[in-house]
């Protein structure tokens, strides 16, 4: 896709107002068009039998202001039968006002009455009507929270991850970057399979529905503002495809992508990808562990699971630790990272720590550290 043709999606910089309150008719297109492929985070849903209670006491509500209001202005109606109007006279009025447009036996008669009935009874009466009618209301309020809820989500986000592929490899990618502490928000999966995307709607996730080849598809997900894409697809080649069209979107950010087959690392790299893990090399690496040494293996299972009992994590040095040796750290420092450089164990172990630096260590679980 052509550089020029990328801002042509929709406008990034519509505001929400005038969104709800004019859109052309390509913006209207483009909305209705995302609205069909993406998938907002599942919100809890209020059963049917709150919803009728709420909409009841919404008009009864309703019902006695309408009363209150008839009431205090009692001397400006007058009743067919007895020519007053009390406090059940008033509470008829208003029930037949709001439900019909009333019988005639009781009327206003005084200007302040009448204009009462223009600017007030009858707004009262519309929203009534709408509480009566909330079914089909709330389903127009539903579908339009949904694409002001996309629209909204589509102009803030930036600098978020874009996970290709929801399957047992995405998921698990999901879990370990929340345990990391990244926010859900800030995750947004594509998946042609419309059972993913629901799976990952289900999760918390925004999720777009689609082949993730397409450039079309990636700038639903906003791919070309993300500062980091996961390619977790089933197939390999269809891994080099989604990583040559992200690569071609978005010049700027880190691409990890998983393959199965060791030989088609090398065309990945040339395809624009930084990090390529192979599956298959890494389960057959852990297999060998285990039959060599199985409590070895275990543990590197459990620097690789967040949270099972030893967790392999990245953070930025302490102020109280700027001038130590990693060995006088009090988590076991296994590589230094200074000016986005990696220093391994026998450089880093020797080297004083400064303040900007990074290290990956070797921690427990934080809720295994404040139970004792």
């Amino acid at each position: 896709m052509k550089g020029d043709q990328r801002p042509q999606l929709h406008q990034r910089g519509m505001p929400l107002l005038r969104s709800l309150w004019y859109r052309s008719r390509k913006e209207a297109r483009d909305d209705a068009e995302a609205g069909r492929s993406i998938t907002m985070p599942t919100q809890s849903v209020v059963p049917p039998l709150q919803q009728v209670i709420k909409r009841l006491v919404i008009a009864m509500v309703v019902l006695i202001v309408t009363v209150v209001i008839v009431y205090f202005d009692r001397e400006g109606y007058n009743d067919n039968s007895d020519g007053s109007v009390d406090l059940i006279d008033a509470a008829y009025y208003a029930t037949v006002t709001l439900s019909t447009t009333g019988y005639g036996d009781i009327t206003p008669v005084s200007d302040a009455a009448r204009l009462t009935n223009i600017f007030v009874i009858t707004p009262l009466r519309v929203l009534f009507l709408i509480i009566l009618v909330g079914t089909t209301l709330e389903v127009l309020t539903e579908r339009t929270r949904q694409q002001v809820r996309i629209h909204r989500w589509r102009s803030r986000t930036r600098n978020h991850i874009v996970l290709i592929g929801y399957g047992t490899k995405g998921q698990h990618a999901v879990r370990t970057l929340v345990g990391q502490g990244i926010d859900k928000d800030r995750i947004v999966v594509v998946d042609a399979q419309q059972k993913a995307v629901t799976a990952a709607g289900d999760d918390g996730l925004v999720a777009i529905n689609g082949d993730a080849t397409l450039s079309e598809t990636l700038l639903k997900a906003e791919l070309h503002r993300a500062s980091q894409v996961i390619v977790a697809p089933q197939r390999d080649e269809t891994a080099t495809l989604i990583t040559l069209t992200a690569r071609q979107l978005n010049r700027r950010a880190t691409i990890v992508v998983a393959v199965r087959e060791d030989e088609n690392v090398p065309l990945l790299k040339q395809s624009g990808a930084d990090t390529v893990v192979t599956s298959s090399s890494s389960a057959g690496r852990l297999l060998g562990t285990f039959m060599a040494s199985p409590p070895a293996a275990r543990t590197l299972e459990d620097l690789m699971t967040l949270g099972s009992g030893l967790d392999l994590i990245e953070r930025p040095v302490a102020s109280e630790e700027v001038g130590r040796t990693p060995r006088e750290c009090g988590d076991l420092v296994l590589a230094v990272i200074r000016d986005r450089k990696r220093l391994d164990y026998a450089v880093g172990w020797r080297t004083e720590l400064r303040a900007g630096d990074r290290v990956i260590t070797v921690s427990r679980p934080v809720s295994e550290a404040a139970a004792e």
